[in-house]
C-alpha cells in the first residue's frame, strides 16, 4: 500500500515494491503538489488518486526504480552491451565511462531532462573536450541507456530525443590526389613486398583496415581474379588480436581486380611461403594475407605505422589508413559510377551511408556534368538570335 507524506506544499507518495537480490527493500517515490485553487477535501482526495494510480505502475513496473545513472547503466552493459554488441563498440562504450558518469551518473534515471543531456554533449563540444564523431558516440551511448529503460518498462521517454549535437569545427578529409597515389605507387615499387601488397590491395578495394587483416589466402579466386571479404580482424586491449564477423552483412563483398594485382598477390604468396619454409615449426598458419613474422596475424596499427613511417622516409604526404578508402570511393564516383555500385563496393549497408559520407564529392561530379552538357549545347550563339519558342 502506498504510504503518502506531507511535506512544505507537496506530498511524497512512496509505494514498497520488495526486495532486491541483497535483500534491500526497493522503493519508488513521486512528488505531486497540488494547485493553489484546491480546497483541503479535493487535495485529499486527489493525492489518494495519484498514490492509487502510482501504486498501479509501479505494481505493472512501468516506473523507474529509485536508481541513478551509472547503476543503471552498468547493468545495461551486463544484460544487454555485453551480448549485442560488437567487441571494439563495447570496448569503446566502456571508454565514454570517463566524461559521462561524473556529468550524469550521480542523477536519477527518471529525473534527468533533455536539458542535462544539452549541456553535457554542449560542454563537450564548445570547450573542445570532444570533437566530430566522440560527441555523437557519447550521445549515442546515453541514449542506448535510456532506450533499454523503455524497452525494461522502466521509463516512457528518452530525452536523448530532444539533444542536439552542436556545429563544430569539421575537419576535412584526407584524401590522396590521383597524382599522389600514382607517386606513391612509385615509391612501393622499392618497398618490403607485403607492405606493396597490402596498400596496392587497399588503393584497388577501398576495403576496411579490419577487412584487410582478415584476408585470407582461400579468399582469393586466382581464376577470376576475385578477392572476397568474408571476415575481420579486430584489436582490444582485453582480446588482443581476434577475428570477427564483417561490420554488416552488405560488408560480405566480393570485388573483381586487375591482373596486375593478382600477379602481385602470386608474387607475395610465393615468398610468404618461402619464409614459412624457412622458419620451420615456428611458423603458425593462420591461412592469413598480412601476418607477423611468424604467421600470426598481423596488428591492427602495424600498416598504420609502417606507412607513416614510410612518408616520413620519403618526404611524402602521409595521410592515414582509411584515406585510401576514401580515395577509393571518390575515384569511383568521379569516375561516373553509379551510387547503388559505389554502395556495394565500399560494403555501406544502406545507399544513404554513403551519399552522406561523400555527399561533396557527388555534389562536385554533378557539377561536372552540368559543365559537361553547357559544353555541349553552347547557347552562346544564340546571343543576339530569337529563338521560336
Amino acid at each position: 500500500m502506498a504510504i503518502i507524506r506531507k511535506r512544505g506544499d507537496t506530498y511524497q507518495i512512496r509505494v514498497s515494491c520488495g526486495y532486491d537480490v541483497n535483500g534491500k527493500q526497493v522503493v519508488q517515490t513521486m512528488t505531486w503538489k497540488p494547485t493553489e485553487k484546491m480546497t483541503p477535501k479535493q487535495i485529499d482526495k486527489e493525492v489518494n488518486r495519484q498514490a492509487i494510480l502510482f501504486e498501479e505502475k509501479c505494481r505493472k513496473g512501468q516506473v523507474t526504480a529509485n536508481v541513478k545513472f551509472q547503476e543503471f547503466a552498468e547493468q545495461w552493459f551486463e544484460e544487454y552491451a555485453k551480448l549485442k554488441l560488437r567487441n571494439t563498440s563495447y570496448e569503446r562504450m566502456l571508454q565514454l565511462r570517463t566524461r559521462i558518469y561524473p556529468a550524469i551518473g550521480h542523477l536519477r534515471l527518471d529525473k534527468i531532462t533533455s536539458r542535462h543531456i544539452q549541456q553535457f554533449i554542449t560542454d563537450l563540444t564548445l570547450n573542445g573536450k570532444s570533437l566530430g564523431k566522440t560527441v555523437v558516440h557519447h550521445l549515442s551511448f546515453i541514449s542506448d541507456v535510456f532506450s533499454y529503460a523503455i524497452r525494461t518498462e522502466m521509463l516512457t521517454d528518452n530525452p536523448c530525443r530532444r539533444v542536439f549535437v552542436p556545429d563544430g569545427e569539421k575537419k576535412e578529409k584526407e584524401i590522396y590526389t590521383i597524382e599522389e597515389v600514382e607517386q606513391l605507387f612509385e615509391l612501393l615499387a622499392k618497398a618490403p613486398l607485403k607492405y606493396r601488397t597490402f596498400f596496392t590491395v587497399a588503393i584497388y578495394s577501398g576495403f576496411r583496415r579490419g577487412e584487410m587483416l582478415g584476408l585470407e589466402w582461400k579468399d582469393v579466386d586466382w581464376e577470376n581474379c576475385v578477392i572476397s571479404v568474408r571476415r575481420t580482424s579486430n584489436y582490444t586491449a582485453k582480446k588482443g588480436i581476434y577475428t570477427d564477423t564483417t561490420k554488416t552483412k552488405k560488408s560480405q563483398r566480393s570485388l573483381k581486380f586487375p591482373q596486375e594485382v593478382i600477379d602481385l598477390l602470386k608474387a607475395y604468396k610465393a615468398e610468404q611461403e618461402e619464409e614459412s619454409d624457412r622458419i620451420g615449426s615456428k611458423w603458425v598458419d593462420y591461412d592469413r594475407l598480412f601476418v607477423k613474422w611468424n604467421g600470426e596475424p598481423m596488428n591492427n596499427n602495424t600498416p598504420y605505422f609502417w606507412l607513416r613511417e614510410f612518408c616520413e622516409a620519403n618526404n611524402f604526404r602521409f595521410c592515414d589508413i582509411h584515406s585510401l578508402r576514401h580515395f577509393y570511393a571518390s575515384a569511383l564516383i568521379n569516375s561516373g559510377v553509379d551510387v547503388t555500385a559505389v554502395s556495394g563496393a565500399l560494403g555501406h549497408s544502406t545507399i544513404g551511408t554513403t551519399t552522406s559520407i561523400y555527399c561533396h564529392v557527388f555534389n562536385e561530379a554533378q557539377a561536372r556534368a552540368g559543365d559537361a552538357i553547357a559544353s555541349v549545347l553552347d547557347f552562346k550563339k544564340y546571343k543576339g538570335q530569337e529563338i521560336a519558342e
